[in-house]
């Protein structure tokens, strides 16, 4: 029986392109034993290939080199893979984060809370599809994540611990710690979606500017919130 010839193409605009991840791994070759590992690096290679949407326990199956029921011993449902992911991408966006602080300052709390917003940003430009991931509620069930909810709440406390000492220390002039850590959340957070919506072309900023306007921004939110030697509150 002769091969189905492809249909014809459909006749559309140019598809917009997928930012991809810096350095998306790729599913490692299966062996005995490591199938739930494999199968959450063929996810998070099809994340950073297609975004969020492109992920399906079959095709992390076939890129894993299995059949297609062989995952759902691991991942009885789409949802269960995209925990998995979710908190890998966590667990990774964490690593960052401690890695920019182990060279930060231990004496210097504001200027340990600016390596953290950061590295935060950094992180959020480099693997855009994997921040969607885990800063969005559409794609994972963040109840079932405990890992994900874990981490979250350990990085507040941080950014918490953080400002008190700074405060302690004189270096603010803001006493609202907690208004003062929201608007840094706002700050970074808004940054870096707008880097994955696409809109600082608009603004004059290119890709190769992002990185450096990221700092100036958090910059300019510090100086704002610092405490100027020699002037009161």
């Amino acid at each position: 029986m002769p091969a189905a010839s492809k249909p014809p193409a459909a006749k559309a605009g140019p598809a917009k392109p997928r930012r991809r991840n810096a350095r998306a791994p790729a599913a490692r070759p299966y062996h005995h034993g490591d199938l739930r590992r494999v199968l959450i690096d063929a996810a998070l290679q099809l994340v950073g290939e297609g975004g969020p949407e492109a992920v399906s326990v079959r095709e992390a199956a076939r890129r894993a080199g299995v059949s297609p029921g062989a995952p759902f011993r691991h991942f009885p449902s789409r949802d269960a893979l995209m925990n998995a992911v979710a908190e890998e991408a966590q667990r990774r966006f964490r690593a960052e984060i401690e890695a920019a602080l182990s060279a930060a300052p231990a004496g210097d709390p504001l200027g340990r809370f600016r390596c953290l917003g950061l590295a935060y940003l950094r992180w959020a430009m480099k693997n855009p599809t994997h921040f969607e991931i885990i800063s969005s509620r559409r794609f994972f069930d963040h109840d079932r994540a405990s890992g994900v909810s874990q981490d979250n709440a350990e990085l507040i406390d941080l950014t918490e611990r953080m400002l008190a000492e700074a405060f302690a220390q004189g270096q603010l002039r803001v006493g609202d710690l907690k208004r003062v850590q929201i608007a840094g959340r706002a700050l970074i957070y808004g940054f870096a979606r707008m880097n994955i919506d696409g809109h600082f072309p608009r603004w004059g900023v290119t890709g190769a500017d992002a990185g450096r306007t990221a700092e100036d921004v958090l910059d300019l939110f510090i100086e704002g919130i610092a405490k100027v030697p020699g002037k009161s509150a």
